[in-house]
């Protein structure tokens, strides 16, 4: 791909958002995807304003791109707007927020038809009044064989950092294609392996959550498809909502937590797999879930991207609770080591686990596999007991004297065959 060809890319990319209205302007419906149940539906959306054109520029030219950037640049949210949603039978009016968002939580009348995963649900500009502004919103609803629920952070887990840098990002992702090291090595195999189960059919469904803004849906969007990743909602935390009054983020602590805890409530029959990284809050966060729902949590996977020391504590911390009740905590540093487990106790089918290795060794190169160390007792008590003696924190100071991290799983021997899948 030449830089021109990569070029022309991103700007489509950027542009696609404000494509909506075809360059006629004015107020646009915005969904992304969603999520729900046979019980209930989750989708976010945003209701904006938007210059046009103002001009007869052709579709699919540089000039009309670099335009409709623009005019993504300069559109605004529009708030306190009212939309009325229909979905499965049911009808209700929400209302945006001060950012032109809205937040759709729909308890169904009837169930949704079981011969699709993705439904449409329709949305219509109620206020303001005399325009007519409609949308379709997508719903996934996993099928009634659904056997677990993953829910994974994105950044520094599925991909490597690049909120902080979104030019490297932009390079890596575009001009550099599915190849580049954008995305870990082998984690597409991986999370195709967790989609479709053991049996391979069973199409549990992934949500992805992350610390971004919304302005960057459409990178990741794209990022999952170049790397084929199995698409899943993408929920963020926040809208940064940058301003010249308030030039700085929006805190947003507690959100991810809130986020967690209603995909939990909504799956209320189903049990979860939990996936992360060491780095910022993961670790704190899935102690209170496994706190919370300690008979839910199959697995925690934990890609192992810190070296801080204040890191160690929480992992020490977070494997302490998945040991009290009976869960299992994997401190990988690659993904076929979190494959690795989820084969033996029984979440993926065991074939999955060439693809895995034949994924990471494409992208990067042929390694050593890197032995994984077991904190592992026959009860509990005495594993619990051994982390407690710091077996967890010496296999961690490991891996200082060392160019990569090890691989490190946490569970009591005599909870394997109950945690496993049957």
């Amino acid at each position: 791909m030449t830089i021109i060809n990569a070029f022309r890319k991103v700007i489509r990319l950027l542009a696609r958002p404000v494509k909506i209205d075809s360059g006629h302007g004015g107020i646009v419906i915005h969904p992304y995807r969603g999520y729900g149940s046979q019980k209930e539906v989750f989708l976010i959306g945003r209701v904006f304003r938007q210059p046009g054109t103002g001009s007869s520029v052709r579709e699919g030219t540089l000039r009309r791109d670099l335009l409709d950037v623009g005019r993504r640049i300069l559109r605004w949210g529009i708030a306190d707007a009212v939309l009325e949603v229909s979905f499965s039978g049911t009808k209700q009016q929400v209302t945006t927020d001060r950012d032109g968002y809205f937040r759709i939580h729909l308890r169904l009348a009837q169930l949704p038809p079981s011969d699709r995963l993705w439904h449409s649900m329709d949305l219509k500009l109620v206020k303001p009044s005399g325009v007519n502004v409609k949308a379709q919103g997508s719903l996934f609803v996993p099928p009634r064989n659904t056997r677990y629920v993953v829910i994974s952070d994105i950044d520094d887990t599925v991909m490597y950092t690049g909120v902080a840098n979104k030019i490297k990002m932009f390079w890596r992702l575009f001009f550099q294609g599915a190849q580049s090291r954008v995305a870990f090595p082998g984690v597409a195999a991986f999370y195709k392996a967790l989609h479709h189960g053991a049996s391979g059919t069973d199409l549990n469904p992934i949500l992805y959550v992350s610390r971004g803004p919304w302005s960057l849906y459409e990178v990741l969007d794209a990022f999952f498809n170049i790397h084929e990743i199995p698409v899943g909602p993408i929920l963020f935390l926040r809208e940064w909502g940058l301003t010249l009054q308030r030039p700085l983020p929006r805190q947003a602590e507690g959100h991810k937590l809130d986020l967690i805890r209603n995909m939990l409530s909504l799956y209320s029959d189903l049990p979860f797999i939990l996936i992360g990284d060491s780095g910022q809050h993961d670790p704190e966060i899935y102690i209170q879930v496994v706190r919370e729902h300690p008979e839910r949590i199959l697995a925690t996977y934990i890609r192992n991207v810190s070296r801080d020391p204040e890191r160690c504590r929480a992992i020490e911390a977070l494997a302490l609770e998945a040991v009290n009740v009976g869960s299992s905590l994997v401190l990988a540093a690659d993904s076929f080591a979190m494959a690795e487990h989820a084969a033996e106790h029984g979440f993926i089918s065991p074939e999955t686990l060439a693809e895995v290795l034949k994924e990471r060794e494409e992208q990067q190169g042929t390694l050593e596999l890197k032995a994984t160390r077991t904190v592992e007792r026959s009860t509990m008590q005495e594993t619990r007991e051994a982390v407690e003696h710091g077996e967890v924190k010496d296999a961690l100071a490991e891996e200082a004297r060392e160019d990569s991290p090890p691989n490190v799983v946490i569970e009591p021997e005599n909870k394997k065959a109950s945690k496993s899948m049957d």
